[in-house]
């Protein structure tokens, strides 16, 4: 298959998941703060490090596999683009700590969710 599709139907799927995991996070804690959109940028985080780490010391299924798993779903569902406007959005709306907080918590545990994606792969037996 091509590897344009296979990324095209990951993301696909990818997106797909983001919007549902976007409403559902807007139903539980409501919509004054960008919640679903920073739980979906960790989760994804997390998965990439786990994907990584899997594909890198337990086992690679192949160019295809990493392709649509990574580029296609976790690129479809990870969502660092809408990240950034809801940080304009909080700062244009003059929520300059709520802006700040929302940045750094998100970039601070997402890169701390893919290490540990990673560590939990590294000491599976």
């Amino acid at each position: 298959m091509n590897s344009y599709l296979i990324v095209f139907l990951g993301a696909g799927l990818g997106g797909g998941l983001r919007h549902g995991v976007n409403l559902l996070v807007m139903r539980l804690l409501g919509s004054d703060f960008p919640a679903g959109t920073m739980f979906v940028n960790i989760a994804g985080s997390l998965i990439m490090g786990f994907l990584i780490g899997w594909f890198a010391h337990k086992a690679d299924p192949g160019q295809a596999w990493r392709l649509f798993l990574t580029t296609g779903v976790l690129g479809g569902f990870t969502t660092f683009s809408t990240f950034s406007l809801d940080v304009a959005l909080l700062y244009e709306r003059g929520q300059l700590w709520a802006a700040a907080v929302y940045a750094a918590i998100s970039v601070l545990l997402a890169i701390s969710s893919l290490f540990a994606g990673l560590h939990l792969v590294r000491n599976l037996n």
